[in-house]
């Protein structure tokens, strides 16, 4: 039996019920989700009696129906008025709604949890008729999940700490439909260690392809919202972050990751010296101090830098942002010479992304990327290893800065 509403069905649903306003809307998704539950309970009795309605011809036994029992049911919509069928034998025993159950808003819960998880909206549909047997729409998951986008907006805004003593900045890109065309589109995302040496993803903004300008925006957002004081931003190698960073907390120090620059480096070295390449470059930033690093440096430029100059430029020119970490012992050092730290965040947006070639809009993006960072942030319960004796050092390192922030 199907009862899936199309997209044309919803517009003229929408346009048959004057819908003019949020409220509106809200209402109508309330009557939708009634009409789903009410159809599938029509399929069940069906079932049970082993005909459809009115058919009495294909009937082959001593029960039928026998009107509806009017039932209040809680769901995530607010309460609704469901009509249940009645058999003349009393066989007929609901299975989404059960006799004595008036809260089924699990089913929502359970869609948004599909949805978190990277399932397309068919993938959840047909998920959700094996579960419970009921036809849920495409569009009608895409309604349901964007119930959340309030609970987004509060978060992206949600005031921040003081203090973070180590930022990291990165982004991933995606495909989404932009005025009828596919663009490339960046999630620039703001990763924070605070004061207590616990992690936490401070914001997510979907922008423009990856530009110093829109980061620019997105540091004077982390101010707004009440950051103060950043020691240290881990970031990539992107032209002009320097300065962004420089206009919005003047006094921080900046840790271009490692791992982004050997990569860039890589570019211009052949496949087959990579391995030995990247092996020799091991001894600059595992290095015991910046003079080393230097000395190491020197020595690996001679070797390989006739056949691969442009290997070694962006070392040379960005040398000081690259070498920040050497300042700090290696309990610190090994926090924020890569930014491993967000890319670990970046496989788990990955995970849930990879049915999507494109998005539709940017809302659709930021669903998924919030509800994929509240199940990474859930499991971050544990703060930094060590964190009393690190943080005793950068109270050494940083004693005007910090202390008025230690409680």
């Amino acid at each position: 039996m199907e009862n899936v509403l199309t997209k044309e069905q919803l517009l003229e649903f929408i346009r048959k019920n004057n819908i003019q306003s949020v409220s509106d809307i809200y209402e109508s998704l309330k009557d939708l989700f009634k009409d789903v539950l009410q159809s599938f309970l029509e399929a069940e009795i069906e079932e049970t009696l082993g005909y459809e309605k009115y058919d009495v011809k294909n009937k082959q036994t001593t029960n039928s129906r026998n009107g509806y029992t009017q039932k209040t049911v809680k769901t995530k919509f607010g309460e609704m008025e469901i009509d249940i069928p009645r058999d003349r034998e009393g066989e007929f025993e609901p299975k989404i709604i059960p006799k004595y159950k008036r809260d089924i808003s699990e089913i929502e819960d359970k869609i948004i949890a599909l949805y978190s998880r990277g399932m397309t909206t068919r993938d959840i549909h047909e998920q959700i008729k094996d579960i419970y047997g009921i036809e849920v729409s495409a569009e009608m998951v895409s309604k349901i999940t964007e119930k959340i986008i309030p609970e987004i907006r509060e978060w992206q805004n949600r005031p921040l700490e003081k203090i973070y003593p180590f930022i990291f900045m990165d982004a991933i890109h995606y495909k989404i439909k932009d005025e009828g065309k596919i663009v490339n589109k960046a999630a620039y995302v703001v990763l924070g260690i605070n004061i207590e040496g616990y992690k936490d993803v401070l914001g997510i903004w979907i922008g423009e392809s990856e530009s110093s300008k829109f980061w620019l925006g997105v540091l004077n957002d982390l101010k707004t919202r009440g950051v103060e004081e950043v020691l240290l931003f881990c970031v990539d190698g992107l032209t002009g972050l320097k300065e962004a960073i420089e206009a919005v907390f003047p006094k921080s120090d900046i840790q271009r990751c490692i791992i982004h620059q050997l990569r860039n480096s890589f570019k211009y070295v052949s496949y087959k010296h990579i391995k030995e390449f990247s092996k020799d470059f091991k001894r600059v930033y595992q290095a015991t101090n910046e003079e080393e690093a230097f000395e190491n440096f020197c020595q690996i430029k001679e070797k390989w830098g006739k056949q691969y100059p442009y290997a070694f430029r962006s070392w040379e020119s960005n040398w000081e942002m690259l070498t920040s970490f050497f300042k700090f012992p290696p309990e610190i050092r090994r926090i924020i010479y890569t930014t491993n730290i967000i890319e670990g965040v970046h496989r788990q947006f990955r995970k849930v992304t990879k049915s999507k070639s494109v998005f539709p809009n940017d809302i659709a993006l930021e669903k998924m990327l919030y509800l994929a960072t509240k199940n990474v942030v859930r499991k971050w319960t544990q703060r930094y290893r060590n964190w009393d004796m690190i943080l005793n050092q950068l109270l050494i390192m940083y004693p005007e800065r910090l202390r008025e922030y230690i409680k």
